[in-house]
C-alpha cells in the first residue's frame, strides 16, 4: 500500500485524520447467537488480536465487558437491552435513525481519556445479506473493523477480506496495516497525517 492509501485508511469523511487503537485487553462478549456462532466470534477475536500483538481477557476489570457484539432482527429490539441506554449515548434516537436508513449494522466506541479505544459496541440486524454471509467471514470482518478506529470509507468499496481458492481470508495489506498499527513504538492514538508514513514504513519494513 502506498502512503496515501493508508492515509485514506483513517481519514474521515470530514477530512480530519483520526487513529485510535485499544489501549486495554479486549474482553468480548456476543449476545444473540447460538454457542456455536459464539464461538466463531470469539475466535475471529483471538486471530486478529494474535495477529496484532494485543491481549484479550475474559473480563475488563472496571467494565466487566469491553466489546459487546449484537445479532438482532430489528433495530427497535435494542431498546429492550438492560441498561444499554447507559452505555450508548441517545440511543433511541440513534435506534430510529438507523431503522429509518435501513442500515444493517453500526459501530460505537468510546475512549480512554487519552483517545485511546476503551469499549466498543458493535450492532447487526441479520437482514437477508448478512444472513447471505458465512458466519466465519461476518465475524472475522466485525472483529477488523473493530480492532482500531477506521475511517468511515475505509471498507466502503472493498471488503477487508480475500477469497484464497475455498478460504476466506483477511487482505494481507489489511493484515499489515493492523500490525504495524499494534506496534508498540507507536502512539496509541494521532490526530496527524504523518503518522500514516509511519505505519507505511512498518508495512514497507515487512514486504
Amino acid at each position: 500500500m502506498t502512503p496515501q492509501e493508508i492515509e485514506t485508511l483513517f481519514t474521515r469523511d470530514t477530512g480530519n485524520y483520526v487513529f485510535a487503537r485499544w489501549g486495554r485487553p479486549i474482553a468480548p462478549t456476543v449476545f444473540g447467537v447460538e454457542d456455536e456462532t459464539l464461538s466463531v466470534v470469539k475466535g475471529a477475536f483471538e486471530a486478529v488480536t494474535a495477529l496484532a500483538g494485543h491481549e484479550m481477557a475474559e473480563t475488563d476489570p472496571e467494565l466487566g465487558t469491553n466489546c459487546m457484539i449484537f445479532f438482532f432482527r430489528e433495530w427497535s429490539e435494542l431498546l429492550a437491552v438492560p441498561d444499554l441506554d447507559k452505555m450508548v449515548a441517545d440511543l433511541p434516537e440513534l435506534v430510529a435513525r438507523l431503522a429509518e436508513q435501513g442500515a444493517n449494522q453500526y459501530r460505537v466506541f468510546r475512549f480512554e481519556e487519552d483517545g485511546a479505544i476503551q469499549a466498543a459496541f458493535v450492532f447487526l440486524r441479520m437482514d437477508e445479506q448478512m444472513l447471505a454471509q458465512p458466519a466465519d467471514s461476518l465475524a472475522l470482518s466485525q472483529v477488523v473493523q473493530t480492532v482500531l478506529v477506521w475511517s468511515e470509507g475505509a471498507f466502503r468499496t472493498q471488503s477487508p477480506l480475500a477469497i484464497a481458492g475455498e478460504a476466506t481470508i483477511l487482505r494481507p495489506e489489511i493484515a499489515n496495516v493492523i500490525q504495524a498499527a499494534y506496534d508498540p513504538v507507536l502512539p496509541a492514538v494521532s490526530r496527524d497525517k504523518s503518522h500514516a508514513l509511519r505505519l507505511f514504513a512498518r508495512v514497507a519494513a515487512r514486504a
